[in-house]
């Protein structure tokens, strides 16, 4: 069937032609009197009556990725075999026998989330000369490219989707258990909640509202639920000193192998217990630092998981400006950084869906008290694919290293970087992801290309000097040191250095062997205590001499 007029605009004649010939033949399979919609804003994931779908398409436009309409005619197979699952594969599905829609897509969400994008039993088609899809059974055997589940994921997934389908209550129509405890957690986030309000409010919803079974009672257990949706973080153990990760080759390691500090906190002791000559004992379930790592490889994977967003992530590509718009400047992939680097390496820029990221990394202080000293460094990642709009929204950046500690991490921050350079190098080569727009697998690659750093981040992870002076002998700026610092601003006369070459660094750098942590500096040395004691004895006994000599003067001074 000819499907050239989904491209034309709406008010073409063709394309009203083409729209009724579409309703002509999505009406061979109703159900229920509906069908999936196929427009721009629904894109067949939305179940309408016949005559809502006939407006949609004619107003809002089709859907120009669904040339294939293996959704409509002669029964919609994808949606039979879910039926055989006991779930529902559109929002409003009307086979639903429970009635229950709500207001959230929680089907499409869970879909999303565990890669259920084609049925495990999926027939697969194969186009003939004459555009007609001719179904060919596939056995069982050869369904395992389509299903890369195991049976935990399966069951989590299934547990899940009864929670989203399960009514917040009898008669409930807005909201599944699932979607409400999300909307909860959402505002928890958004509103910077304790986790004892957030513990206040559940009691309070359960005690206003007893017709609400079944629902988690405290944070924990809501927290054990949301968790299945996956997207976790790991904890891995830190030297205090910021020496070493335990993490890899040394994840059983007890002592740093730098300084020798211990991996485990110091508690007082018990009953007076002393350990090694110490007042304090080892308590080896607490660490002393913990840094939390947040995996970048199953972020990149999920964000293609959604067919919405892995087409916004083909945006670079599919609407960048032509050769007559060189001047402009609209997003990161007109710039000439992308371009070089796109021409340097043609096999990764082959695939629109390589991924481009940008880093950024700052420190801020956690209890909002001015006058606490503490600060916690975070890492996060950009891509860089997404259209300007979202690029840079805050719900498009990846955290990816959340860095405990009272002080900055300095130089020693990459440390903390480890694991996340470790998958960076695996991403360069490609790991194996699913395509939910293209409908099927590729290999996903991903680089680094920028960083955006204030001038000490950039000095930390640069391991490059910012304090370089590189004006003029005669600007205006050396003069007005007071003008920067009020307080220890001084002017600034010197000469800046010469630029020395890669080859110059290389060599200066050849002998250096750098140690990472604060362990380095130098230790304090201890004081005996004997050699204390007879000092201050010593000053007693000068300041007796001194009280004497003074009353005798006083005397002399009476006679």
């Amino acid at each position: 069937m000819d499907t050239s007029w989904i491209d034309l605009p709406t008010g073409h004649p063709k394309y009203i032609d083409g729209c009724m010939q579409f309703i002509e033949f999505a009406k061979q399979d109703l159900v229920l009197g509906k069908i999936r919609c196929p427009c721009k804003n629904c894109k067949v994931d939305k179940w309408f009556p016949i005559n809502e779908v006939e407006r949609h398409i004619l107003f809002k436009g089709f859907y120009k990725s669904y040339k294939n309409w293996i959704f409509h005619g002669k029964g919609d197979m994808v949606q039979r075999m879910f039926e055989s699952d006991g779930g529902s594969t559109s929002e409003g599905f009307p086979g639903n026998q429970s009635g229950f829609i709500g207001r959230d897509n929680m089907g499409g969400l869970l879909r999303s989330a565990f890669s259920v994008n084609m049925p495990p039993n999926c027939q697969t088609f194969e186009a003939q000369e004459d555009d007609e899809w001719i179904e060919e059974p596939v056995t069982y055997e050869t369904d395992v490219e389509y299903d890369d589940s195991t049976i935990e994921e399966d069951a989590t997934y299934k547990k899940l989707l009864e929670a989203s389908e399960e009514r917040l209550y009898e008669g409930c129509i807005n909201f599944s258990k699932l979607s409400f405890l999300l909307h909860l957690f959402h505002l928890k986030c958004m509103n910077h909640w304790s986790i004892e309000s957030f513990n206040m409010l559940l009691k309070l919803i359960l005690d206003a509202f007893p017709q609400i079974l079944d629902f988690p009672s405290s944070y924990y257990y809501s927290k054990k639920m949301i968790k299945e949706l996956g997207l976790g973080y790991e904890k891995i153990d830190a030297c205090p000193n910021n020496c070493m990760l335990y993490w890899g080759e040394f994840l059983e390691k007890d002592k740093c192998h730098v300084c020798g500090t211990s991996r485990w906190k110091r508690t007082k002791g018990m009953s007076g217990d002393v350990s090694d000559g110490d007042t304090n004992t080892l308590k080896r379930s607490v660490p002393a630092k913990v840094m939390r790592y947040f995996p970048l490889i199953p972020r990149l994977k999920r964000i293609y998981m959604s067919s919405e967003t892995a087409e916004e992530m083909r945006w670079h590509d599919t609407e960048r400006l032509g050769e007559h718009d060189k001047k402009i400047l609209r997003h990161p992939s007109d710039a000439l950084a992308w371009k070089a680097f796109d021409e340097r390496h043609s096999d990764f820029a082959l695939d629109p869906r390589s991924v481009r990221l940008g880093l950024a990394s700052d420190g801020f202080n956690p209890y909002r008290l001015m006058n606490t000293s503490y600060s916690t460094w975070l890492v996060m990642s950009i891509p860089y694919n997404l259209p300007p709009w979202l690029c840079m929204k805050p719900s498009s950046f990846i955290l990816s290293t959340l860095i405990p500690g009272k002080t900055s991490p300095g130089i020693d921050i990459d440390v903390y970087l480890q694991p996340l350079v470790h998958q960076l190098k695996l991403l360069w080569t490609g790991v194996e992801a699913f395509d939910a727009f293209g409908r099927e697998k590729f290999n996903l690659r991903a680089a680094l290309l920028w960083t955006i750093n204030d001038f000490p981040a950039y000095s930390m992870l640069s391991g490059l000097s910012t304090k370089e002076n590189g004006y003029p002998p005669d600007h205006p700026y050396r003069a007005q040191g007071s003008m920067f610092c009020e307080k220890f601003g001084t002017n600034e006369w010197g000469e800046a250095p010469s630029r020395p070459s890669g080859t110059d660094i290389l060599r200066e750098q050849e002998k250096v062997e750098y140690v990472y942590g604060n362990s380095k500096a130098p230790q304090k040395k201890e004081v005996d205590k004997e050699v204390i004691m007879i000092t201050i004895i010593t000053m007693m006994s000068k300041m007796k001499i001194l009280m004497v000599m003074i009353r005798v003067e006083i005397v002399g001074m009476i006679e």
